[in-house]
């Protein structure tokens, strides 16, 4: 399997990879302007007062959390169950499978804008071509285009050599993992590249999109970490509106 270098769980990184994305080809690459104002955002704690300042709307939530053996476990546990009972998933989900290790931060980021472009609207670009390009294709198409997509590969290479850490070796893989949160449809769906398919949790709306998702972060990823408490959360937020 490629391997790139891990993102950092910064949100200058991730802006800095989702202007990339967004306007690569375009205006200056490190271009502050994003359509709309959608910006990623630090979510500082699960209560009601640090949700409060989280700028709205949100368009998702991505989760950066400890990836071990328990989570692997469980991750194959609900395969087995999902796959037996079935799950409801919407035809509008824009869904790709990772195949290319430490590759799930700019997913996450993909993921998050591909399920809301009905809000955000991009630029013509690398990702506007890669998303368009793969609309009809399966999850797993999309992921083989996206290992094989250069423009795609060379911005998250050059982004995630700029955190405030040394950036690990591409080939060693980070305890850690991105994962996607968005409405679609009236539904929350989990969305990791490593799974079988996209995670419906039920039912959520825009609006409460936030408050659901963190719910079932502290029910299912972070409850049931109980010997790590290094979780990291993000939105992706439209500042715009909020201040």
């Amino acid at each position: 399997m490629a391997s790139w270098i891990p993102l950092e769980s910064n949100p200058d990184v991730m802006n800095k990879v989702r202007n990339n994305l967004i306007f690569f080809g375009n205006v200056d690459k490190y271009s502050l302007g994003v359509p709309d104002g959608w910006e990623i955002c630090d979510i500082f704690g699960f209560g009601p007062d640090e949700l409060a300042i989280v700028p709205r709307p949100v368009a998702s939530v991505i989760l950066l959390f400890p990836y071990n053996e328990a989570y692997e476990k469980r991750k194959n546990e609900e395969e087995l169950k999902l796959k037996d009972k079935g799950q409801q998933v919407s035809d509008d989900i824009y869904f790709i499978k990772q195949y290319v290790h430490n590759a799930c931060g700019t997913m996450a980021l993909i993921h998050s804008i591909a399920n809301n472009r009905d809000k955000i609207k991009l630029n013509e670009g690398i990702l506007k071509r890669f998303l368009d390009d793969g609309k009809d294709m399966s999850p797993s198409d999309r992921g083989e285009m996206l290992k094989n997509a250069e423009d795609i590969v060379n911005t998250h290479k050059e982004i995630a050599t700029e955190g405030q850490t040394a950036p690990p070796n591409p080939e060693d893989v980070p305890p850690y993992h991105f994962i996607a949160f968005v409405c679609k449809d009236g539904n929350l769906y989990e969305l990791d590249g490593g799974k079988f398919d996209p995670i419906n949790h039920g039912a959520t709306s825009p609006d409460s999109l936030l408050e659901d998702t963190v719910n079932l972060i502290q029910e299912k990823f972070f409850f049931q970490n109980p010997d790590s408490l290094y979780f990291t959360l993000l939105s992706l937020s439209n500042v715009g509106d909020f201040f």
